[in-house]
């Protein structure tokens, strides 16, 4: 259906997959053109040769109304946020790029459609001490005790090496070394290596005691449906779930989430006197101006910075 509204779509998703992006990214190119080819069939009734700048305004405009429709023709229950807006725009642009460096004949060049300007948000993270009793807190709130020590030790690995849900998640237990060191795959297929505290080494030896099965993930289920599955991983739902589970237990107000202890290892980090250009490497930015927006996102931090230097203490 897309490759007949869109023309040479299907040549530009075998083009993404090719070119060795991640199946999430895949999956994310075909959706946002599938949405796009539906706007044009369904909201603006023309076909894709037909398409101005107008055009791309309009769909920019769907895109941030209630009125707009998912890739599956279901009604949308909320509006997306500037960054999603902006995700869906940039699988647009991409592929007019393509056609355009196939030689293919596109209507409108990929800089007609700009995207949406990001509002600036004050990012926040949880204390330390709070980020502290909810790495601990499996222990506390878990009653099977191998699921508590697997959460425990899946938060003191996010914490400690400050790796992404989705690094964490596709560990296999041969990636670790004696040293604490990991080296890992991240986004965009770039390599880097991680390193684990001592207190994240011990809390991982304690729960591979606990393991007698073939599996190589690090972490797997113990119950469901795929707790039998010799190939079976935890799934990035099931440990958001906990996280969020876990901070309401506790009462912390601040929502908190995997990418937070993310957030907290480069934020606290930087307040120990971390190097932003090493935790750019540590973290996996291509950018030092990502890594940048962790390190100054701490209230106390600046607070502190105000304090020590401003030049009429």
């Amino acid at each position: 259906m897309t490759e007949q509204s869109l023309p040479h779509s299907d040549e530009f998703l075998l083009f993404i997959q090719t070119n060795n992006y991640s199946p999430e990214t895949l999956y994310n190119y075909e959706r946002d053109l599938k949405t796009f080819a539906d706007f044009l069939s369904r909201e603006l009734k023309i076909s894709f040769e037909k398409i101005k700048k107008q055009s791309l305004e309009q769909y920019k405009a769907y895109l941030v109304s209630r009125d707009r429709k998912t890739a599956a023709a279901r009604n949308s229950k909320k509006r997306l946020s500037a960054g999603s807006v902006n995700r869906a725009l940039s699988s647009v642009r991409r592929y007019l790029t393509y056609l355009i460096d196939m030689d293919y004949n596109a209507p409108v060049a990929p800089e007609a459609l700009k995207l949406l300007k990001m509002p600036r948000t004050h990012a926040r993270v949880a204390e330390f001490e709070a980020l502290v009793r909810l790495i601990e807190s499996p222990t506390k709130f878990e009653r099977n005790k191998n699921i508590a020590l697997r959460n425990r030790t899946m938060l003191e690995t996010l914490f400690s090496t400050g790796m992404r849900i989705s690094e964490l998640l596709s560990l296999d237990r041969n990636r670790l070394d004696a040293s604490g060191k990991i080296f890992i795959r991240g986004k965009g297929k770039k390599e880097r290596f991680v390193y684990l505290t001592e207190r994240a080494q011990k809390h991982i030896k304690e729960y591979l005691k606990t393991r007698a099965d073939g599996n190589q993930a690090l972490f797997i289920p113990y119950r469901g449906k795929n707790a039998d599955d010799t190939k079976a991983r935890i799934s990035a739902n099931y440990l958001q779930m906990k996280i969020k589970e876990y901070r309401e237990l506790l009462g912390i107000n601040i929502p908190t989430s995997a990418h937070s202890l993310r957030h907290g290892f480069a934020t606290y980090s930087a307040e120990q006197g971390a190097n932003p250009a090493a935790l750019q490497i540590l973290l996996g930015h291509e950018s030092l101006h990502t890594t940048t927006r962790y390190v100054h996102a701490s209230d106390r931090y600046a607070e502190k910075t105000h304090r020590q230097f401003h030049p009429l203490k």
